[in-house]
């Protein structure tokens, strides 16, 4: 189960509560106290945010629980992504005050996209400022239109609010429940007072209803109803531990011996310490590994075991080469991406460039999306200003290296103007090899795609191809990444007697990238969507810094105001907000889409020393 939130909703005090109610700790802790069970870092416990997902494991009763808490704040929305991919059910967190927020919205899509069955609790009722009826009509219509009370509640947004629960049986659920299916309608037609309870498990469990609770996660109020409520409306793990292994990867980590763990999911089957088991990298050919330890999260704590059956969370030891996002045993179908990857990126200096670059390394491991660059100096990419301070911190604290940071750019993609096609045969150049490729742009990410005989070719040169493939599309002609493309195999050709891999490796950056240049790129640049409350005397103030700062306004209601501005001028747009605002404007934005930049295109220095300009490029590309 993950527990899921826009910052400050109460999530991990949430959590606290559900620990203490199952007997793991023996008090609840404080996020502003730095005492919490799942926020272990330091910086963690300084800021009050949960920067990495923790799996913490406990008993509801009969129901065993593995509960993910993620973090809340969007520049850590990787994490959440990761926590998503493996979960059964989740509890999604509002502020009864804040209501609905952008990144909840962001949250329940994604909850919905995945058909993950979904609870609300609504936090914060003790509050002054508390809402009841006005924010359930947000959540249904902002949220979801099938969110179902179970409570109501009493002295709302006063410290003796109090919760209680209604009865399943009642006609406005009866309504609901029916309009997703047919057999309970007729079922209800016959005889009003027909069962729901079984019906609503049911939605619940599809994902097509979501009960909503109320409570106060700082006193403990509606908690014990929220846990009835997980342990009647969630359903439970499904695997068998006869079945298949399958099992995935959400989450990598380093011991204090600088170690690899790595957090899995085992969904079905038995998995075995010192027993060979299969990995299917995220990218890359199947190979086998032998966990030496293998420890499951019992209690509130790890303890180690011979083996583990489905259901359970574990964390693996003994895996050098292992990646978040690569699956065991027998693969499923891959997760897409869930949230847009980050939009900007900084220059990380040190006095010793290469502890910065080993450690920054082995940071990526933990965080995919926390991608280095070496060029002629080491950038990062980053979702936004907060994931400095980490980064630095986790550097000093975990690698003993101090470093600083440029100031943070944009990360601009290239997308295909027209088709393009280039091909080399064998006989045509230095290199055992022949191949061709036609592109043309696509939809979302890379469509890898063979137009010759799959036997024509050892499947070991397939592979290399493919791999050189994506490795190249990582720099354009204007040295930014090309993510959504079509690219088709349209010829091959080797020597039985000399040809090597890496003969393909050398040849294929060659002749794609003579495709592209013939296809042409455009530069497009980041855009986010922002949603903005100002007090009524600063409106006409922030509207002029809107255009200021290049942002189009698509929403204005009163006070309220919404619109897209790009990722290269937010920062210095939420900088300047405090001044205009009196400190009184809440600013949130999101990832909206990519837009081609106006003027000329901005270049990005190449890792591999190539020309820069296209023109260069293609010459460059002649002369090879």
């Amino acid at each position: 189960m993950g527990i899921v939130a826009h910052v400050d909703a109460g999530k991990t005090s949430l959590t606290e509560r559900l620990l203490y109610a199952a007997g793991v700790i023996d008090r609840v802790g404080r996020v502003d106290d730095g005492n919490t069970q799942t926020d272990s870092m330091d910086l963690e416990r300084k800021r009050g945010i949960t920067i990495r997902s923790a799996v913490v494991s406990f008993a509801l009763g009969d129901l065993p629980v593995n509960l993910i808490d993620t973090p809340g704040h969007s520049d850590f929305i990787a994490e959440v992504e990761r926590a998503l991919s493996v979960l059964d059910g989740a509890v999604l967190v509002l502020s009864a005050v804040e209501g609905v927020q952008p990144q909840t919205r962001l949250l329940m899509r994604t909850l919905l996209r995945l058909r993950i069955p979904t609870l609300l609790f609504v936090n914060k009722i003790d509050r002054v400022g508390a809402r009841y009826d006005e924010l359930l009509a947000d959540i249904r219509r902002l949220l979801t239109p099938s969110a179902v009370p179970m409570a109501t509640v009493t002295d709302l947004g006063t410290r003796t609010a109090s919760v209680e629960l209604l009865t399943v049986q009642r006609p406005e659920l009866a309504e609901i429940l029916a309009e997703r299916s047919d057999s309970f309608l007729e079922s209800y037609l016959e005889d009003a007072a027909v069962d729901q309870a079984p019906e609503l498990r049911r939605q619940v469990g599809t994902a097509q209803v979501h009960p909503v609770y109320f409570g106060s996660a700082m006193t403990g109020t509606g908690v014990p109803e929220l846990i009835e409520g997980i342990r009647t409306w969630l359903p439970r793990a499904t695997g068998a531990p006869g079945d298949e292994l399958r099992a995935r990867v959400f989450k990598v980590e380093r011991g204090a011996a600088g170690q690899k763990i790595a957090s899995a999911r085992v969904v079905s089957g038995t998995l075995t310490a010192r027993t060979p088991v299969a990995v299917h990298p995220v990218d890359g050919p199947e190979y086998q590994v032998r966990p030496s330890v293998v420890e499951v999260f019992a209690h509130g704590a790890r303890q180690s075991v011979e083996r583990v059956e489905a259901g359970q969370i574990v964390a693996l030891r003994g895996l050098k080469s292992i990646r978040i996002g690569d699956q065991l045993g027998v693969p499923a179908t891959q997760v897409g991406r869930l949230f847009a990857p980050p939009t900007l990126e900084t220059v990380v200096r040190a006095r010793d460039r290469v502890r910065l670059f080993q450690a920054l390394t082995q940071l990526a491991e933990q965080d995919p999306l926390i991608r280095v660059r070496k060029a002629d100096e080491l950038t990062v990419s980053l979702y936004g200003e907060v994931q400095k301070e980490v980064i630095a911190s986790l550097l000093e604290s975990e690698y003993g290296v101090q470093v600083s940071f440029s100031e943070t750019t944009p990360i601009h993609v290239e997308r295909l103007i027209g088709v393009g096609a280039a091909t080399r045969d064998i006989t045509e150049g230095p290199w055992l090899a022949g191949v061709g490729f036609r592109v043309s742009p696509g939809g979302d990410g890379l469509e890898y795609t063979l137009d010759v005989e799959l036997g024509g070719l050892p499947r070991a040169f397939h592979t290399a191809i493919e791999e050189t493939v994506r490795q190249t599309l990582h720099q354009g002609l204007f040295g930014w990444e090309i993510p959504d493309i079509r690219v088709a195999l349209t010829h091959t050709a080797y020597d039985s007697a000399g040809t090597t891999a890496a003969d393909f490796r050398r040849l294929v950056p060659v002749i794609l990238m003579q495709a592209i240049a013939e296809a042409g790129t455009t530069v497009l640049e980041p855009v986010n969507h922002f949603e903005l409350d100002v007090p009524p005397d600063a409106v006409s103030r922030v509207l002029a810094h809107i255009a200021e700062h290049r942002g189009i306004l698509s929403q204005a209601t009163d006070s309220h105001l919404e619109g897209t501005i790009p990722a290269a001028t937010t920062h210095a747009f939420e900088s300047q907000l405090p001044t205009l605002t009196h400190g009184e404007g809440l600013l949130t934005t999101a990832f909206h889409t990519y837009t081609p930049v106006s003027g000329p295109a901005p270049i990005r220095r190449r890792t591999d020393g190539n020309p820069l300009n296209e023109k260069q490029y293609v010459l460059h590309l002649n002369q090879s």
